[in-house]
């Protein structure tokens, strides 16, 4: 009876230790992913349900995103973005965007560094979410870099735009 009993339990033992296992791994990644962009997690705990921190969901989203980067966009110092081109500003796509610019890609230079230092620190591949904040940050950098007021604030957003697309290039080529 004793040796029956034990070669039942053995498969729930397993089974629990299984689901243990997968939810420290759920729980660590969830965790890599929050302290990339940690304004994001407080979206998915709910505080803005109503907007998707995520923005392309198709390539039709991407061809988008690519005609609004291209039709020009506007960082204001207030934090506040804008798009240039009336028609592509009024899509509710677009209002998205604007969410994701003003409220999770980091603006302060220490968080962006954070961001960087996180980046530097990620193994794998980045997540959609976490790569798509990494591209707008590196499209924040550029702008910030070219409208810098002094050479040596131009040379530390050129610094922090090379780290970006470093990162970034470091996840596509794990991709192929």
């Amino acid at each position: 009876f004793c040796n029956q009993h034990q070669a039942t339990m053995l498969p729930w033992k397993m089974l629990i230790v299984a689901l243990f296992c997968c939810c420290i791994e759920a729980g660590a990644t969830q965790h890599r992913a929050n302290a990339l962009f940690p304004a994001a997690s407080s979206i998915k705990r709910g505080v803005t349900a109503a907007v998707n921190p995520t923005f392309i969901s198709s390539i039709s989203d991407a061809h988008l995103l690519f005609e609004i980067l291209m039709s020009g966009i506007q960082f204001e110092s207030s934090g506040a973005f804008s798009v240039t081109d009336a028609e592509l500003a009024s899509l509710q796509k677009t209002r998205n965007l604007d969410f994701i610019c003003e409220e999770i890609i980091p603006k302060k230079l220490t968080d962006i560094l954070r961001l960087i230092s996180g980046l530097s620190d990620h193994t794998g591949y980045l997540h959609q979410h976490d790569f798509e904040c990494t591209v707008l940050t590196l499209v924040y950098t550029a702008h910030q870099m070219v409208s810098s007021a002094t050479e040596y604030q131009r040379d530390v957003w050129a610094e922090s735009f090379v780290s970006l697309y470093k990162s970034i290039k470091k996840d596509l080529t794990l991709r192929n």
